[in-house]
């Protein structure tokens, strides 16, 4: 394993509380923002085990990487697929969406691949982008192209469901431009959803089938990864460009009610460590963290 050091540095952080939200700052007081690790070209998907380590992806280098409880940075697995979002499941198997195989994957603790999910009506899919695990243990993934669109065989860029069992995957969205991001509720009742390529976000409720159903605008605001905090507080990895990057932050309503500042465009965000208080951010070449008042729930 390739181990990377572990460098911390203090930059500058910015958050706002917008009008109309009376809450304490979901910022810990006092915090800032720090570099955890840099050096890479494209880092993507973070997500946190059970205990709290934090895997992530750097898509052009092909590899998984994770930064463990004890402060260290290693490599979890090479010739990834071009990995881009990771979830685990009950099982702690490392679901992976593998955009250069074009395939959904899982990853056992020791190592073994099995695909999970490849075509749709016998035809390749496109380069699964990002997913949610339902607590039923269904799989939603996003499923648009950047980048060369040769070869392509869908119809479009669209929104799965994998069934608990592995066996069915239902086409659920089909009316984006190009779907990215997506999170749901620790009941499983609702899904947000953003369209990246109409700069929106969604949020749906969930049937007993997988299906999904009333539809409605969350925020004229588009994304790539996100995450929920134990609050319902909905992030996004602002669509925005320069001058300024962010995470924003949405309450359940759908009012944004915070943002914390980067300095280079973010791609995803998840919670993580021993207590799941550490917003892990990926943003291109670095990976940046900062405490937070709340906690993840994924």
């Amino acid at each position: 394993m390739r181990i990377f050091g572990i460098c911390f540095l203090l930059v500058s952080t910015v958050w706002c509380c917008c009008s109309g939200h009376t809450d304490k700052p979901l910022v810990a007081s006092g915090a800032t923002l720090d570099t955890l690790a840099t050096g890479f070209r494209f880092t993507e998907g973070p997500q946190a085990d059970a205990e709290g380590n934090v895997y992530f992806t750097d898509i052009p280098n092909n590899r998984i990487h994770i930064w463990t409880l004890e402060g260290k940075l290693d490599t979890f697995r090479e010739n990834s697929g071009g990995a881009n979002g990771l979830a685990f499941d009950r099982r702690g198997n490392l679901i992976a969406c593998e955009g250069r195989n074009r395939q959904l994957t899982a990853i056992t603790p020791a190592g073994e691949v099995t695909v999970l999910a490849d075509k749709y009506n016998e035809k390749k899919l496109n380069s699964p982008n990002d997913l949610w695990i339902h607590p039923n243990g269904g799989i939603y993934f996003s499923d648009p192209r950047y980048g060369n669109r040769e070869g392509l065989e869908q119809d479009g860029e669209h929104v799965y469901y994998l069934s608990p069992d592995y066996t069915r995957l239902t086409r659920v969205i089909a009316d984006m431009v190009r779907p990215n991001g997506l999170v749901g509720t620790p009941d499983g009742k609702l899904l947000y959803v953003t369209d990246q390529g109409a700069n929106k976000t969604y949020v749906y409720q969930i049937e007993p089938d997988g299906t999904l159903s009333h539809k409605k605008m969350f925020c004229e605001e588009g994304s790539d990864g996100m995450t929920i905090d134990n609050e319902g507080n909905v992030y996004l990895t602002s669509s925005r460009d320069e001058p300024t990057f962010a995470v924003t932050i949405y309450n359940p309503s759908g009012e944004k009610i915070e943002e914390i500042v980067v300095p280079e465009k973010p791609t995803n965000v998840c919670f993580g460590g021993k207590d799941k208080r550490t917003l892990f951010i990926t943003a291109r070449t670095s990976v940046y963290i900062i405490q937070m008042r709340v906690k993840g729930i994924q």
